[in-house]
């Protein structure tokens, strides 16, 4: 239809689509991993427990590469088969949950680094999938250690973010740690401890039942070889991490845990 008579209105020309960025190469990606390595890093990493080939390279740096390439299944599967400690730091930060299968799963946590501070990252992404629960049941179950390990982070991370689970699932879990804590390996001593706070911070009957739990259980102890690290108080960090929600409005730690970035990509 012609335009009005009179009208001086111009149709809006149409802006050119953006190019994306071209997409990292495996072998980019481990030329910038190598170039940002430092000899530091891998002895802190070192005494943190991470073994085998590494780089050294800071979660500063790895937190720039996950914003510049987001998400990229293909890529991340690629550098996790590298073997190479910084690869898969990077790897389980930009793969896509929603595609890992079984299988992967299970082999990504069976393979993970036994590195404490990071350790826990394929438990998170499993958490953040839509095979979480089920990993869950069948990790805790295994005779393998690496397994139960990353179950417990996941468990921990469900109570955060899982809203669709019952919380008697929860204290069963709240039930057997009380009960194995003090007689498990110490490489799992510290995520059940973890998987405590967490489900403590989940709703006001969780919290309760898990300060008590965490109260009969007492002091709970890791060895942190080489670190700085320490074992937090359950009890004590769930009041505290209360506190904190209820000052910034939130109607629990959980549901300001859910407002975040997950702890995979942030930290």
């Amino acid at each position: 239809m012609p335009a009005a008579k009179g009208s001086t209105k111009k149709a809006a020309a149409r802006k050119p689509a953006k190019t994306p960025p071209p997409r990292m190469t495996v072998a980019e990606t481990m030329r910038e991993l190598k170039k940002a390595g430092s000899a530091q890093a891998r002895k802190t990493y070192a005494r943190h427990g991470a073994a085998g080939p590494m780089f050294g390279v800071s979660f500063a740096t790895l937190k720039a590469l996950t914003k510049a390439i987001d998400v990229d299944h293909e890529l991340a599967l690629a550098l996790w088969d590298t073997g190479n400690f910084d690869a898969r730091n990077l790897a389980v930060k930009i793969v896509d949950p929603a595609r890992m299968t079984s299988d992967n799963l299970d082999r990504w946590a069976r393979e993970t680094s036994a590195a404490r501070m990071c350790g826990g990252y394929v438990g998170m992404l499993a958490a953040e999938g839509p095979l979480g629960a089920k990993k869950a049941a069948q990790w805790l179950a295994s005779n393998d250690g690496r397994h139960r390990s990353a179950g417990w982070v996941l468990l921990g991370q469900l109570a955060q973010r899982d809203e669709t689970t019952p919380d008697a699932l929860f204290e069963k879990r709240l039930v057997e740690i009380e009960r194995t804590i003090h007689a498990a390996p110490n490489s799992e001593r510290e995520g059940m401890n973890m998987a405590v706070i967490a489900i403590g911070c989940r709703s006001p009957g969780l919290r309760k039942a898990a300060i008590a739990a965490a109260k009969r259980t007492g002091k709970v102890e890791v060895d942190h070889g080489d670190t700085a690290c320490k074992t937090p108080d359950a009890a004590e960090s769930i009041e505290k991490a209360w506190a904190y929600a209820k000052s910034k409005g939130f109607e629990s730690p959980a549901a300001q845990e859910r407002s975040r970035e997950t702890p995979r990509r942030r930290c």
